[in-house]
Protein backbone atom coordinates (compact mmCIF):
# COMPACT_ATOMS: atom_id res chain seq x y z
CA UNK A 1 0.00 0.00 0.00
CA UNK A 2 2.30 2.54 1.05
CA UNK A 3 5.98 2.77 -1.19
CA UNK A 4 8.88 2.79 0.29
CA UNK A 5 10.09 6.58 0.10
CA UNK A 6 13.56 7.72 1.91
CA UNK A 7 14.57 11.43 2.49
CA UNK A 8 15.71 12.55 -1.19
CA UNK A 9 12.07 11.24 -3.08
CA UNK A 10 10.20 12.77 0.16
CA UNK A 11 12.10 16.71 -0.25
CA UNK A 12 11.76 16.10 -4.09
CA UNK A 13 7.53 15.77 -2.98
CA UNK A 14 8.05 18.70 -0.79
CA UNK A 15 9.41 21.02 -3.69
CA UNK A 16 6.62 20.10 -6.00
CA UNK A 17 4.10 20.56 -3.55
CA UNK A 18 5.78 23.99 -2.78
CA UNK A 19 4.97 25.39 -5.94
CA UNK A 20 1.61 26.34 -6.04
CA UNK A 21 1.90 28.25 -2.80
CA UNK A 22 3.33 31.02 -4.73
CA UNK A 23 0.00 30.50 -6.90
CA UNK A 24 -1.43 31.10 -3.16
CA UNK A 25 -0.01 34.00 -3.02
CA UNK A 26 -0.44 35.81 -6.12
CA UNK A 27 -4.70 34.77 -5.49
CA UNK A 28 -4.44 36.24 -1.93
CA UNK A 29 -2.80 39.30 -3.36
CA UNK A 30 -5.39 39.45 -5.86
CA UNK A 31 -7.94 38.71 -3.38
CA UNK A 32 -7.27 41.60 -1.30
CA UNK A 33 -6.93 44.25 -3.96
CA UNK A 34 -10.34 42.85 -4.79
CA UNK A 35 -11.52 43.56 -1.05
CA UNK A 36 -10.56 47.04 -1.35
CA UNK A 37 -12.20 47.60 -4.64
CA UNK A 38 -15.10 46.20 -3.33
CA UNK A 39 -15.09 48.24 -0.21
CA UNK A 40 -14.65 51.30 -2.22
CA UNK A 41 -18.08 50.40 -4.49
CA UNK A 42 -20.06 49.54 -0.93
CA UNK A 43 -19.32 53.19 0.13
CA UNK A 44 -19.82 54.85 -2.80
CA UNK A 45 -23.45 53.39 -2.90
CA UNK A 46 -23.83 54.23 0.27
CA UNK A 47 -22.92 57.32 -0.29
CA UNK A 48 -25.82 57.93 -2.99
CA UNK A 49 -28.29 55.80 -0.39
CA UNK A 50 -27.73 57.90 2.71
CA UNK A 51 -27.86 61.52 0.82
CA UNK A 52 -29.94 63.32 2.30
CA UNK A 53 -31.57 65.56 -0.09
CA UNK A 54 -33.37 64.12 -2.69
CA UNK A 55 -31.83 63.94 -6.13
CA UNK A 56 -33.15 67.01 -8.24
CA UNK A 57 -34.49 66.29 -12.03
CA UNK A 58 -31.46 67.23 -13.16
CA UNK A 59 -29.65 64.98 -11.56
CA UNK A 60 -31.49 61.87 -11.22
CA UNK A 61 -30.49 60.39 -14.61
CA UNK A 62 -26.90 60.70 -13.74
CA UNK A 63 -27.44 59.54 -9.86
CA UNK A 64 -29.48 56.49 -11.40
CA UNK A 65 -26.64 56.17 -14.13
CA UNK A 66 -24.19 55.97 -11.63
CA UNK A 67 -25.98 53.66 -9.45
CA UNK A 68 -26.30 51.30 -11.99
CA UNK A 69 -22.92 51.17 -13.19
CA UNK A 70 -21.90 50.48 -9.32
CA UNK A 71 -24.08 47.71 -9.18
CA UNK A 72 -22.45 46.09 -12.05
CA UNK A 73 -19.24 46.47 -10.71
CA UNK A 74 -19.96 45.53 -7.58
CA UNK A 75 -21.21 42.39 -9.56
CA UNK A 76 -18.12 41.63 -11.51
CA UNK A 77 -15.91 42.25 -8.11
CA UNK A 78 -18.00 39.12 -6.60
CA UNK A 79 -17.61 37.24 -9.45
CA UNK A 80 -13.65 37.75 -9.69
CA UNK A 81 -13.29 37.09 -5.84
CA UNK A 82 -15.46 33.49 -6.19
CA UNK A 83 -12.93 32.44 -9.11
CA UNK A 84 -9.82 33.70 -7.31
CA UNK A 85 -11.40 31.62 -4.03
CA UNK A 86 -12.19 28.99 -6.24
CA UNK A 87 -8.34 28.75 -7.80
CA UNK A 88 -6.99 28.59 -3.94
CA UNK A 89 -9.18 25.60 -3.12
CA UNK A 90 -8.16 24.09 -6.30
CA UNK A 91 -4.43 24.20 -5.83
CA UNK A 92 -5.19 23.35 -2.08
CA UNK A 93 -6.84 20.37 -3.22
CA UNK A 94 -3.87 20.11 -5.76
CA UNK A 95 -1.51 19.97 -2.83
CA UNK A 96 -3.06 17.63 -0.85
CA UNK A 97 -3.25 14.84 -3.89
CA UNK A 98 0.48 15.50 -4.43
CA UNK A 99 1.64 14.82 -1.12
CA UNK A 100 -1.18 11.94 -1.21
CA UNK A 101 0.38 10.95 -4.46
CA UNK A 102 3.83 10.52 -3.60
CA UNK A 103 2.89 8.13 -0.29
CA UNK A 104 0.20 5.66 -1.57
CA UNK A 105 0.55 3.06 -4.46
CA UNK A 106 -1.97 4.91 -7.13
CA UNK A 107 -1.39 6.89 -9.83
CA UNK A 108 -3.46 10.48 -9.06
CA UNK A 109 -1.50 12.43 -11.94
CA UNK A 110 -4.73 12.84 -13.97
CA UNK A 111 -6.37 14.45 -10.89
CA UNK A 112 -3.48 16.74 -9.85
CA UNK A 113 -3.61 17.94 -14.25
CA UNK A 114 -7.00 18.35 -13.99
CA UNK A 115 -6.88 20.10 -10.32
CA UNK A 116 -4.31 22.77 -12.15
CA UNK A 117 -6.15 23.15 -15.22
CA UNK A 118 -9.25 24.19 -12.94
CA UNK A 119 -7.36 26.28 -10.37
CA UNK A 120 -5.57 27.95 -14.00
CA UNK A 121 -9.32 28.69 -15.44
CA UNK A 122 -10.52 29.61 -11.92
CA UNK A 123 -7.77 31.91 -12.04
CA UNK A 124 -7.72 33.95 -15.27
CA UNK A 125 -11.75 33.93 -14.70
CA UNK A 126 -11.31 35.99 -12.07
CA UNK A 127 -8.52 37.97 -13.82
CA UNK A 128 -11.30 38.85 -16.59
CA UNK A 129 -13.88 39.72 -14.40
CA UNK A 130 -11.10 41.99 -12.58
CA UNK A 131 -10.16 43.49 -16.06
CA UNK A 132 -13.91 43.87 -16.68
CA UNK A 133 -14.57 45.67 -13.86
CA UNK A 134 -11.52 47.91 -14.24
CA UNK A 135 -13.05 48.78 -17.66
CA UNK A 136 -16.10 49.88 -16.17
CA UNK A 137 -14.54 51.86 -13.42
CA UNK A 138 -12.44 53.93 -15.60
CA UNK A 139 -15.17 54.54 -18.34
CA UNK A 140 -17.51 56.31 -15.42
CA UNK A 141 -18.47 59.46 -16.74
CA UNK A 142 -16.11 62.17 -15.64
CA UNK A 143 -16.77 65.45 -17.85
CA UNK A 144 -18.45 67.41 -15.53
CA UNK A 145 -15.60 67.73 -13.22
CA UNK A 146 -13.29 68.17 -16.77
Amino acid sequence: MFPQLNITDITHVIQLAIAPVFLLNAVAAIVGVLANRLARVVDRMRHYEDRKEPFSVEELPRAQAESDRLARRLKLIYFAMTFEVFCALFVGLLIIVAFLDAFIAANLSKYIAALFAMAMMAFIGGLVMFLREIFIAISSPRRELR
